[in-house]
C-alpha cells in the first residue's frame, strides 16, 4: 500500500504541482490510514472497504481530532482512491461513499487545498461537457478569474505554449493570467476534443464557429453568468461541499493559497487585477489565521501563544 501511496504523491507533485507542505500532509495522513488498515489485517488497497474507513474516522474522533481534520483526511483519501482507479489498481472508491463529517462552523469564503483538488477532479474527463467544466474550474482557481472574465474569453485569448490567457477585467482593463500545468492541460484537452464535439451539435455553429471559448451543449456561447454558478454548484454537491460555493470562492481560494505559500501581496494584486492593493488586503486576514495555526502547532511555545 505504501508503494501505491508513493506513486500518488509523485502524481501530485509532477502533475498537480502540489507544494512540499501539501505532499507532506497527504503522505503522513494517508499513511495513518494505511497503518490503521494493517492493524485490522488489511494489506492491500483492494481489500479496503466502507466499514474500514468508517472505523478509522471513528477512531480519529475518539482520539480527539476536530471534525475539520477528520474531513480533510477523508478528502485526501478520496483523491488517492480516484488516482488508484485511473491507474487500474482498484475498481472502487469506498471513501466516496462515506459521509464527510459535519464541520461545526460556517464554511469560509475559500476552500482548502484538499477541497479544491476534490472539486477540480469531479468533472468527467471523457465527456465534452466534463472537459469544458474542468477547464472552467481550472481557470477560476489556477488563474483567479472572475466569472464574467471566464465568459468573455475568446479562443484567441488562450496561449497554451506560454500557459497564459489574456483577460479583459473590470473597466475593460487587460491583464495576463498565468496558468499552472494542470490548467493548461485541461484547456488543451477541451480545445482539442471537447469544444469540437460541442460545435458538432449545431451545424450552423460548426460552419461558422463562434469565437467564444466556452460553449453550451448546443454549440453556442455560454451567455449567462448563472450557468457558471449552476456548473459549480453541481460539482460542489457531488464532492460534498455546500452548493453555495461560487466562482468567487475559487478566486478567493486562489489568492489565499498564494499568500499562504509566501507570494508577495503586490504580485497577488496584479494577478487578481485589483486597482488598489487595499482591495487585496482582504485576503491577508485569512492568511494570518493560517500562520497563527502553524505557529501554534510548530513552535515550542506555540500552544502558549
Amino acid at each position: 500500500m505504501e508503494a501505491e501511496l508513493r506513486r500518488f504523491l509523485l502524481y501530485l507533485e509532477l502533475e498537480r504541482g502540489a507544494s512540499p507542505y501539501t505532499l507532506r500532509n497527504y503522505g503522513a495522513e494517508i499513511g495513518e490510514f494505511i497503518a490503521f488498515a494493517r492493524s485490522r489485517d488489511v494489506h492491500d488497497w483492494v481489500q479496503t472497504d466502507v466499514p474500514l474507513i468508517r472505523s478509522w474516522l471513528a477512531a480519529l474522533h475518539r482520539q480527539g481530532y476536530e471534525a475539520a481534520s477528520v474531513a480533510r483526511r477523508l478528502y485526501e483519501l478520496r483523491s488517492c482512491y480516484r488516482f488508484l482507479q485511473r491507474q487500474k489498481l482498484v475498481t472502487d472508491n469506498p471513501a466516496a461513499r462515506v459521509r464527510v463529517p459535519a464541520v461545526p462552523r460556517r464554511l469560509p469564503d475559500y476552500l482548502t487545498v484538499e477541497q479544491v483538488f476534490e472539486l477540480l477532479e469531479a468533472p468527467d474527463p471523457d465527456d465534452p461537457l466534463g472537459m469544458r467544466d474542468r477547464a472552467i474550474l481550472e481557470l477560476l482557481y489556477s488563474g483567479g478569474l472572475r466569472r464574467g472574465e471566464v465568459l468573455s474569453l475568446r479562443v484567441q485569448d488562450v496561449d497554451l505554449a506560454a500557459r497564459q490567457v489574456r483577460v479583459w477585467g473590470k473597466g475593460k482593463k487587460q491583464r495576463i493570467a498565468l496558468l499552472g500545468r494542470p490548467a493548461a492541460q485541461a484547456l488543451q484537452r477541451y480545445l482539442e476534443m471537447g469544444r469540437p464535439q460541442l460545435l458538432a451539435a449545431d451545424p450552423e455553429a460548426a460552419a461558422r464557429p463562434p469565437v467564444a471559448l466556452f460553449l453550451n451543449r448546443r454549440g453556442r456561447p455560454i451567455a449567462s453568468a448563472r450557468t457558471l454558478n449552476t456548473i459549480l454548484s453541481h460539482y460542489a454537491r457531488r464532492v460534498g461541499l455546500p452548493s453555495s460555493v461560487t466562482p468567487h470562492t475559487l478566486r478567493h481560494s486562489f489568492a489565499t493559497h498564494l499568500l499562504e505559500g509566501g507570494a508577495d501581496l503586490r504580485v497577488v494584486q496584479e494577478l487578481l487585477g485589483h486597482e488598489s492593493v487595499q482591495t487585496t488586503t482582504v485576503y491577508t486576514q485569512v492568511t494570518l489565521n493560517h500562520l497563527r495555526r502553524v505557529v501554534t502547532a510548530a513552535h515550542p511555545y506555540g500552544d502558549q501563544a
